[in-house]
């Protein structure tokens, strides 16, 4: 509680320097005009139609632990948008032990397509359709931030030590990814333990679905908080289970460790941090304007945001194809960091350049307000992804009701 308190007072004391001085962390890059969906930036509409998807399942992860996911796959949101689906297990380890929350699907499709694909789907409700490699996928959904604890669970911001091989009392097998090595590595505290507790429920059910179908493709989904959790169970699937069917897609996931961290987790999934994130990536982080949740904890405590980014740059609902951008590296100028004025030390410099040149910057300065500390954006922008997520009831948040699903969809990604 303490830990709580003061992390409040020093994110509070930031926000009044900030603003009082005029900070450079207010200075704001222009966002390129995305009316051409022919450029490279933008992605496809295969893609588009794959990540509102994933929106959708994830959202349902909030029905567990309120009115529940229930078999062979129904609940008070949008389960009737995925009648293939059957339900296998459902997790809430309750507000005393970090109060992670889940679910657990396998899709089995309908019949093989003559498709190269091996990511390929339906937006009409007919299942995953994974062509000639496999008709079916595992669905591994974790929920965002939705009660008091996971707020805690959030802001425990102390970095602990990050070893990607669970110790022997774990009962861990000898890594099959042993190339893969993290040097000086540490993350968030609150996100670990979140991982460490949910995965007494999610290993157990998901080792006997792989060994029952080694050709279906898992896919792991987070939103928030369940972002980060879903990162570090996937790093645990690939590296020390050899798991590579895997694809990992996460909506306003915050920052989990510090620059070793962030090198191995681009490094395990092949992100880079210099190339632009690319369709075939197995790492897709969705990002929206405005949304404070990617750009914390702080980068002056020590946290880094690593590659892999979809922007999403419309403030409304609902996006369009040509309001995602695909990123390059960990920090893109155009993406999530630099559109917020995000870190001190890059745009520091930038600001003392254009004040050098044009006296109106200082007073630009004393206005402009960092994403990063819009913390009432928690119940706008940082839900704000396709659909507006965490409200469990029939059609979801009520912004969202009489919206179509979006058609056409099919999955291009290559396991």
């Amino acid at each position: 509680m303490l830990h709580t308190m003061l992390t409040f007072a020093l994110l509070l004391s930031c926000l009044v320097v900030a603003f009082a001085l005029g900070s450079p962390v207010g200075s704001q890059y222009p966002l390129r005009k995305q009316d051409d969906t022919t450029t490279p930036d933008h992605i496809s509409p295969d893609l588009f139609a794959s990540l509102e998807r994933f929106s959708r399942l994830v959202d349902i992860a909030y029905c567990v632990g309120t009115t529940g996911v229930n078999p062979p796959f129904s609940c008070a949101s949008r389960c009737k948008d995925f009648p293939s689906l059957d339900l296998v297990t459902t997790w809430n380890t309750g507000v005393l032990m970090s109060d992670s929350c889940g679910y657990i699907a396998v899709d089995h499709g309908t019949s093989p397509v003559p498709n190269t694909s091996v990511d390929v789907g339906r937006a009409n409700g007919e299942g995953l359709d994974m062509g000639n490699k496999s008709q079916g996928a595992i669905i591994v959904a974790f929920r965002g931030t939705y009660s008091i604890t996971n707020t805690v669970v959030d802001l425990s911001t102390i970095p602990q030590e990050y070893v990607p091989y669970p110790s022997p009392d774990e009962g861990s097998e000898p890594p099959k990814e042993p190339n893969h090595t993290c040097y000086n590595c540490t993350v968030h505290m609150g996100f670990l333990t979140s991982w460490r507790i949910a995965k007494t429920v999610v290993l157990p059910a998901l080792k006997p679905l792989h060994q029952q179908y080694p050709n279906y493709p898992i896919y792991l989904v987070g939103h928030s908080l369940g972002g980060a959790v879903a990162a570090l169970a996937a790093l645990e699937l690939k590296v020390t289970l050899g798991w590579n069917n895997l694809v990992v897609t996460t909506f306003g996931e915050p920052r989990i460790g510090n620059d070793g961290f962030v090198e191995y987790l681009n490094s395990v999934f092949e992100l880079g941090n210099a190339g632009r994130q690319s369709e075939v990536h197995t790492y897709r982080r969705v990002t929206h304007i405005d949304d404070p949740v990617p750009l914390l904890p702080l980068t002056e405590w020590g946290y880094r945001s690593h590659a892999g980014e979809l922007f999403i740059s419309k403030p409304d609902l609902p996006p369009e194809l040509s309001d995602i951008r695909s990123c390059i590296g960990n920090y893109d100028s155009q993406c999530i960091a630099g559109s917020a004025g995000e870190s001190f030390a890059k745009t520091g410099k930038i600001m003392a350049e254009e004040r050098a040149q044009d006296t109106s910057v200082w007073t630009r300065g004393l206005w402009d307000f960092p994403t990063r500390f819009k913390l009432w954006q928690f119940l706008f922008a940082h839900r704000d992804y396709f659909w507006r997520l965490g409200l469990c009831v029939p059609g979801g948040d009520p912004v969202d009701w009489g919206r179509e699903k979006y058609p056409n969809f099919t999955y291009n990604d290559e396991l």
